[in-house]
Formats: structure tokens, C-alpha cells, sequence
């Protein structure tokens, strides 16, 4: 096992490596002047050198690409050309309520999803098979930012039960020690600051766990169905065990692996949809400020937002091949 995680951690360094000269060469194509796009109107020609000369637009690709390079070999990720502010720094100040924020949507798609997967598998053809199926080709269909506005206009005007934006009340006197703020509180036993904070999560996570949770009930369900009709479960049956004793460890452990898989992928698709949901809700994460990145062609921020998510993508997978062995003793990581 431990073999297997170094080697899969190796095979990380080339896969960044080639992600970073893609990365730059792509942003770098991209129509528009980083310049001009930052001064707006404000823009004239001695301003516009002024911006390329202090970070560097100015030099030829080669030389701002080695010099990027060594930055970030040195563990730098540069500064905005935006604000000024060191993108890592940008990043461990927001990042906390993007990862908060996936996490919600990804335990109201597990929790939710995997039992309803399973149920409509049981009943195949019945009520509650035909309402899972079509309640999941609803649920993919439905664009996250839609579901976000409908889900704010119901619960700000309609139903005001929840809250409708921000991470937090701001008349909360919480005390911020990781930025996680559910977490903080309990780390801190300021239990209305978690509870607070939590509240404010269900919106925005619901808004972002729907399309997982619409992915993970088809694919539990069909993977159920298949392992239902395989000769070991009839044999089982037929040998009289507990149907609860079946269902656990014959049907829905060999029935977990493609789920698993499926978890795996939706994880590292969270973050883009993060991205909407946050500017919806006001959830101070990454959202505003990669859109406002991206809007001034904001290089740096670009370049280290997309190559974290790529290292947390590729971090979640090696995981999912972990759970593999953990799931199925039939399958050997060496």
C-alpha cells in the first residue's frame, strides 16, 4: 500500500509539470491585454508600459516563463496584477469557504444519493424507482446558478427560514482560527458561531449538491441492479441468509465501486460549480475573486487556482484508488 501511494505521488510531478506549460501557454493565447484589461480607461500607452515592465509582460514568453517556473519552484505563486496581493495568500484566506462549501454539497449528495440509489434498485419499476429516475434526469438538467436564484427567491421572500447569503451573521462575535467556520467553532466551543455557520451552508450546498446528488442516485441504482442479478447474491438467497446480511455485504459493498469512482469525479467537478454558487450567495470563497481574475486576465491567480484544483483533483483520486482496496479485498494496490 505504501508502495503504491509514493509511486502514485511521483507520477504527480510530471502530470503538474506538464499542466504548468499547457497552463501558461493557454493564458497567454487568450484575446486581450492583461494591461489594458486592469487599467480600463485609465489605460494610455506610458500606463499600459508602465503595468507590462513591473510584472514582466513585457519580456519575451521564455524569459517570463522560466522566471515563473522559478518562483514556483521556490513555493511562490506570485501577486495579483489586480491588488497586489500574493495569490497564496489570497487563496488560504478564501479557499476555506470553497472547501466548506464542497464539502456540504458533497455530504447532502452521499448521504442522500446513495440510499436512494439503493432503495430504487430494491424496487425496480415501481413508485419509488420511477420517481428516482426521473427526479435525477431532473436534477442533472437544472443549471446550478438556476437552482441557486430559485432556492434564494423562495427562502428570502417566500419562506424566510434560512439565510440567504454570506458564511456567517455578522453580529456573531466567532473567533477565526483555521477559517473553516464550522470547524472553528467547535474548535473554539462556540457552539451558536458552528451552528450559525452550518445554517448558512444548506442553501448554498443544496443549490451545489443537487447535479452530484442526481449523478450518484443513477449510478448507485444501476450498479445495484446488476450485482442483484449476479450468481453469488441468488446463491446467498438460496442459501437462506438474513436479506440484511445480503443486502450489506454481498450486494451493496461489490455494488460500491463505480459509486466510489463516481464520487471521486463529482469532488473535483464541486469546485467549478463552487465558483457560481458563491457569487449567488455571497459566500466569501473564490468565487468573486476568480471571477474578477479572469475578467482582468489576471495571470497569476489563474495559473495558481487552476493548478491547486488540479493538485486536489489528482489527491482525490489517489484516494478513491485507496478506497478501491479498502471496499474490495479482490482489489490489490501493490
Amino acid at each position: 500500500m505504501l508502495r503504491f501511494v509514493v509511486r502514485r505521488l511521483l507520477l504527480l510531478v510530471p502530470v503538474l509539470a506538464g499542466l504548468v506549460v499547457l497552463l501558461f501557454a493557454w493564458l497567454r493565447a487568450l484575446p486581450g491585454d492583461p494591461a489594458r484589461a486592469l487599467l480600463g480607461q485609465r489605460a494610455t500607452p506610458a500606463s499600459i508600459a508602465q503595468v507590462n515592465a513591473a510584472y514582466g509582460f513585457d519580456q519575451p514568453l521564455p524569459v517570463q516563463f522560466v522566471t515563473y517556473v522559478g518562483r514556483l519552484l521556490r513555493g511562490d505563486l506570485g501577486s495579483s496584477s489586480a491588488s497586489g496581493e500574493p495569490v497564496l495568500d489570497a487563496f488560504l484566506s478564501r479557499f476555506p469557504a470553497t472547501i466548506e462549501l464542497s464539502i456540504a454539497a458533497l455530504l447532502f449528495a452521499v448521504v442522500l444519493g446513495i440510499p436512494l440509489g439503493y432503495a430504487a434498485a430494491q424496487r425496480a419499476g415501481g413508485l419509488l424507482d420511477t420517481i428516482m429516475v426521473g427526479g435525477s434526469l431532473l436534477g442533472v438538467t437544472i443549471p446550478v446558478f438556476f437552482l441557486a436564484y430559485l432556492l434564494k427567491i423562495v427562502f428570502s421572500q417566500w419562506l424566510p427560514l434560512l439565510p440567504t447569503s454570506g458564511r456567517q451573521d455578522p453580529r456573531i462575535d466567532a473567533t477565526h482560527v483555521t477559517g473553516f467556520y464550522v470547524l472553528d467553532g467547535i474548535l473554539t466551543r462556540e457552539w451558536d458561531a458552528s451552528w450559525d455557520a452550518i445554517v448558512h451552508l444548506v442553501l448554498p450546498g443544496i443549490a451545489l449538491g443537487t447535479i452530484p446528488l442526481a449523478i450518484i442516485v443513477r449510478i448507485t441504482r444501476a450498479s445495484v441492479l446488476e450485482v442483484l442479478g449476479e450468481d453469488h447474491v441468488r446463491t446467498a438467497r438460496a442459501k437462506g441468509l438474513p436479506r440484511a446480511l445480503i443486502s450489506r455485504r454481498h450486494v451493496l459493498r461489490n455494488a460500491l465501486l463505480p459509486v466510489v469512482t463516481t464520487i471521486g469525479l463529482q469532488t473535483g467537478l464541486l469546485f467549478s460549480g463552487a465558483v457560481l454558487t458563491e457569487s449567488v450567495f455571497a459566500f466569501n470563497g473564490i468565487g468573486s475573486y476568480l471571477f474578477q481574475a479572469i475578467s482582468q486576465l489576471d495571470y497569476a491567480v489563474l495559473q495558481g487556482f487552476i493548478l491547486f484544483i488540479a493538485l486536489t483533483y489528482a489527491l482525490v483520486n489517489l484516494v478513491v484508488d485507496i478506497l478501491y482496496g479498502v471496499i474490495d479485498p479482490r482489489v490489490r494496490l501493490s
